[in-house]
Order: C-alpha cells, then sequence, then structure tokens
C-alpha cells in the first residue's frame, strides 16, 4: 500500500509541473518566438512539442539520454530532438532573448519605478574534461579551484530587480588563443548562419563580446540603471565602453598596468588605498574618493572592509553621485548571478544533462537550459509576490485603506456589546452605562463627536 501511494503522489506531482510548464509556454507564446526565431518544422514533429520535452526533463529527474534518446512513449524518435539541437540555422540567441525580455516586462510592472534594476555581467567555467571530441574544446582557467580544465567559459549577461534574475543572453567562449584549442571547426557550415556566427565569437575574447550584448539587450527593450560586473571585467577601456550606454558599477583588482590619477599623482588601487584618509574604528566602508581613470573618466572607488580578513575590497562606480552606502548597496545585487550558475549546473543540468559534440547543439541545449530558470523565476514570483494576484490585491489594498481608526473601533465595541448582551450576569443599564464611559473616553483622546446612535445603531 505504500508503494501504492507513493507512486500516486509521483503521478501527481509530475501531472502538475506539466501543467505549469504548459501554462509558461502558452502565456508566453514560446511556439510563436520559436517561430520568430527560424525554428521551424521541415518534416515531423513540430519543434514547440520537443523543445517542451527537453525543458521538462530535469524536472522530472532524467537526463536526455533517459528522457529522449531511450523513451519510447514519445510521439517523435532520438533522430528528431538531434536534428533540432544541432541545426546551425535556428537563432537561439534571438529565442532566449524575446522570451526574457517578455518574463522582465511582466516583473517590471509588479515593481516600483524607483527600485534599480540592473544588468549582471559574469562567466562561468562550462566543464567538459572528460570529453575530447566536442567542437571547440579549449583549455581553459577555473578561478573557484584555481586550476586548467578542458572545456568552456560561459559569458552570461543576466537582468535583476534584487528579487528575480533572468538570463538575456550568453556567449559560450573557447579561447582565442589556437593553441589552447584542442579541437577547431569540425563543421562545414555557411558562412551567413547563425551557427558559423557563433563559432567566431567563441574564438573571441570575453571583453570584445560586451559591447555587442549589452546594445542587443537594450535594443530590445530591456531597461537597466546599472551594470554590475566582477573584477575581472574591471578595465578602464571595457569599463568606459560600457559606461556609455549604462553607469557601471564594479569590484576592482590590483593591476600593475592600471593606474588612477588623484591628486596629480598616478597610482595603482594599493597605492591610491594607502594616500586616502580612512575612516576611523571598525567601519564597514573604510574610505572612498574621486579619481581619473586612464581613459580620462572620472570615476568613484569605495573601499570597504573584507570580512574574510584584514584585507579591504574596492568597487568602482562611472555614478559619482551615488553614495558610498548606494554602491556597496546595489553591487550587492551581483549575488543574484552566483545562485544562477549554481542552479543551473546542480540542479537544471545544463552540463552533465546531454553529452553532445556539435557546438550547434551546446549552444541550443545551454538556451533551453536558461530558458528553465527564466521559468523557475517566473514561477517563484508568482508564488511570493502577493502583487501577481493582479485585482484581487489592489482590491484588498483598497479595503485595508478605507477602514479608518473609527470604523475599527465602531466594529470592535460592536462586537463587545453583543458579547455582553448574551451573558446574563450584566443588566442592559450597566451595559448602556459602560458604553457612556467608553465613547467619553474616545472623546477625550481623539477630540471628535461620534453619535451614539451610529455606534448602537447594529448592536
Amino acid at each position: 500500500m505504500e508503494a501504492i501511494k507513493i507512486h500516486r503522489e509521483s503521478q501527481e506531482k509530475t501531472e502538475r509541473i506539466q501543467d505549469r510548464i504548459s501554462v509558461f509556454f502558452e502565456t508566453y507564446h514560446i511556439g510563436t518566438l520559436l517561430n520568430y526565431s527560424g525554428i521551424r518544422k521541415v518534416r515531423g514533429t513540430s519543434p514547440l512539442i520537443i523543445t517542451k520535452s527537453i525543458f521538462g526533463l530535469p524536472f522530472y529527474g532524467v537526463n536526455f539520454f533517459r528522457g529522449i534518446v531511450q523513451n519510447s512513449e514519445l510521439e517523435f524518435l532520438k533522430d528528431a530532438a538531434y536534428d533540432l539541437l544541432n541545426g546551425p540555422r535556428y537563432n537561439w540567441r534571438k529565442l532566449l532573448l524575446w522570451l526574457s525580455c517578455k518574463v522582465t516586462g511582466y516583473i517590471t510592472s509588479l515593481t516600483d519605478d524607483d527600485r534599480e534594476k540592473v544588468l549582471i555581467i559574469d562567466e562561468s567555467t562550462y566543464d567538459r574534461s572528460r570529453s575530447k571530441g566536442v567542437e571547440l574544446l579549449a583549455r581553459v582557467f577555473d578561478h573557484c579551484t584555481k586550476r586548467y580544465l578542458k572545456g568552456f567559459r560561459l559569458l552570461t549577461v543576466g537582468w535583476s530587480d534584487g528579487a528575480s534574475l533572468v538570463p538575456l543572453d550568453f556567449a559560450l567562449l573557447s579561447s582565442a588563443d589556437r593553441s589552447n584549442r584542442y579541437q577547431g571547426i569540425t563543421k562545414v557550415i555557411d558562412k551567413r548562419s547563425c551557427g558559423y556566427k557563433r563559432r567566431q565569437e567563441a574564438m573571441t575574447k570575453s571583453t570584445d563580446l560586451l559591447e555587442p550584448m549589452v546594445k542587443r539587450i537594450l535594443r530590445s527593450g530591456t531597461r537597466a540603471q546599472y551594470i554590475l560586473m566582477d573584477s575581472w571585467f574591471g578595465l578602464p577601456k571595457t569599463i568606459g565602453t560600457l559606461s556609455t550606454y549604462v553607469p557601471v558599477i564594479c569590484m576592482l583588482k590590483n593591476m600593475y598596468r592600471v593606474f588612477y590619477q588623484y591628486q596629480g599623482m598616478k597610482l595603482t588601487l594599493d597605492a591610491l588605498y594607502r594616500q586616502v584618509k580612512k575612516r576611523p574604528g571598525k567601519a564597514k566602508i573604510k574610505a572612498s574618493v574621486i579619481v581619473t581613470m586612464s581613459t580620462g573618466q572620472k570615476v568613484k572607488i569605495v573601499f570597504v572592509r573584507d570580512r574574510r580578513g584584514k584585507g579591504w575590497l574596492a568597487i568602482l562606480s562611472t555614478d559619482i553621485t551615488l553614495s558610498d552606502e548606494e554602491i556597496v548597496r546595489i553591487y550587492g545585487k551581483r549575488w543574484d548571478i552566483e545562485v544562477f550558475f549554481k542552479m543551473e549546473k546542480q540542479y537544471l543540468d545544463l552540463v552533465k544533462g546531454v553529452q553532445i559534440r556539435d557546438f550547434d547543439g551546446l549552444t541550443a541545449y545551454t538556451t533551453i537550459a536558461m530558458m528553465r530558470y527564466t521559468f523557475l523565476s517566473y514561477e517563484q514570483r508568482l508564488h511570493d509576490d502577493p502583487r501577481t494576484f493582479g485585482e484581487l490585491f489592489y482590491a484588498c489594498c483598497d479595503e485595508i485603506k478605507d477602514l479608518s481608526l473609527l470604523d475599527a473601533l465602531q466594529r470592535i465595541v460592536t462586537l463587545a456589546l453583543h458579547k455582553l448582551r448574551k451573558t446574563s450576569e450584566l443588566s442592559e443599564i450597566i451595559v448602556q452605562e459602560m458604553l457612556d464611559a467608553l465613547m467619553d473616553a474616545v472623546k477625550e483622546l481623539f477630540n471628535l463627536k461620534p453619535s451614539f446612535s451610529q455606534v448602537t445603531a447594529c448592536c
């Protein structure tokens, strides 16, 4: 009996997940977005059905091999799924960007205009250490383990309002240095196709891709007040280029070739910290200073205490009108993308969900994995944010606002009188005397003159 109960609960859970995924696909018209992105049916099954099947795999607890290749219950064969993923002419970047813009637009409608929306730029390793024949496989450095591994670097731009993060664009990067690539381009494709452009992009430096990515996002209608970046993007040229579109806030690290002009001196970040006046005591924000970068742009650098030791951290802002506290607070939103990478790798099967060698296939599957996170962000917002109730939320707010203190007092007195009259211990005269004393106290406290008939009318 216990096994039957567990099986029934598992089936009900699967049905609920299927319903939520279907609602998400219908709400945001993903079938139409697939068509606009050039992902259309040539023969056989619709791309929407295949995409939805791949999309739901980690929510059902299966990988691509068990859920697609070995699953005989599907209405399509494994070749149809591989053809969809490996198609070089399918613009998966456009699909992700359009879907994310729709979701961010919905989330923006739930938040105040004064709340900062930010673009977060970061990269993480895409580990394929056990692979040999993957197209454009390269030797990349992992900043967490401080060692080299086989794989790619996943450069990602996400949008966040501090509560929800939605991935907007990404690039799977191999290596700009040919000697670091284990495999080159192994597929013969048209140079005008999306697949060829993606391959050329993979062999480009990440800093050269940031401006085109930000421009695409802004052209799509997505708006943000700041761009947040980590220290390995904190180069004067990169900061100056991106700040022409959106103000930049980023972490800095001490580089001996990067200088900041302060009081007529050109100083490295470490030398600059020694020059500025520190705040006394154990202040969390130790100092701040306005300097000029090598590009001639004035920026504000805030030095904060490093909680891991006795050192310090430096945060740069191109918006020098922001206070020190605001710069630190806004930069704290960058943590959302670290959660995103952890969720993608450990729970949404970004890396281990499929074993595929084609670069187009990797790009397509990565897009679907990021769509899964967009789905989770949307569902979490529906669950946590009462404004998603729509008119019901605002109706409740109006009801609470209209209830004045006098109305609330009238309701309480009415209840009290009803309770007192139910008891046989107090006579009606005593009840009326208690009510008169209460109303006299109200007049003195609030300087009001409510009529006795208004309070006792409904008693």
